[in-house]
């Protein structure tokens, strides 16, 4: 119940920050279909995970850095929430926790990159976990393409642990997201060369939908803050 309520309330929160400050504008091509689910977008910056948990209408678990999940008071958030770290070396820890949480009925969110996408645009080649998931779990894949100004983004040096990262937040600014339609795949998990094709084929889907949200952004741009519609709203933008 605790992790239920501290996940509504970050989900209120990225809305909240969404609409404050941001030129938000999700689209998507169709209804989500009910049950788990696993979202798979690009990944520009270190916002995205807290500004996807107000995407959608229902709770989710986000595959987050470990880093994240050091840091003071968000970490504590992130624990109780109901989100999953990702630790360097270990991300097979990280991938059977979002089968079991999957096969519970649950949805998580995951960037197939496994980092940062290029500062210059475009995405970087995907890691195969997301495809596995897909096979393992049978749950459908739900796209999604991100862009924003890579102007507006501001870098700020993290150190955890005695590791140093160059975060990329974003605190204003167009922020255009295209929720894709739903992907479903079945085949051999342990067949290394199909999960890999499964694996690009999600990632040129997602670098698609992100490509359609620069387009838009850049054909109708928008003055003030947007307006964040969840993803499983029942009226797309």
């Amino acid at each position: 119940m605790f992790k239920r309520i501290a996940n509504w309330s970050g989900r209120m929160a990225a809305r909240l920050y969404a609409s404050a400050l941001l030129r938000m504008d999700v689209q998507r091509r169709a209804p989500l279909p009910d049950g788990p689910k696993i979202i798979a977008a690009n990944h520009p910056t270190t916002t995205d995970p807290f500004l996807m948990m107000g995407w959608a209408s229902e709770p989710i678990s986000v595959l987050v850095t470990e880093m994240c999940f050091k840091m003071p008071v968000l970490g504590r958030f992130l624990q109780q929430a109901g989100h999953v770290p990702v630790m360097d070396g270990k991300g097979r820890a990280a991938f059977d926790k979002a089968v079991e949480l999957l096969r519970a009925g649950h949805t998580v969110a995951i960037f197939p990159e496994g980092a940062l996408s290029p500062l210059e645009g475009g995405v970087c080649p995907p890691h195969t976990g997301v495809a596995r998931l897909a096979l393992m779990t049978g749950a459908p894949v739900i796209p999604v393409g991100i862009h924003l100004q890579r102007e507006n983004i501001h870098f700020r040096e993290t150190t955890v642990d005695g590791k140093t990262e160059v975060a990329r937040w974003y605190f204003h600014g167009p922020y255009a997201v295209t929720v894709g339609e739903p992907m479903r795949f079945e085949g051999d998990v342990e067949d290394h060369e199909y999960v890999r094709s499964v694996s690009a084929h999600i990632m040129q889907r997602v670098a698609r939908l992100a490509r359609e949200s620069a387009r838009r952004t850049v054909a109708s741009p928008v003055s003030g803050s947007g307006t964040l519609r969840p993803v499983g709203s029942a009226t797309a933008s």
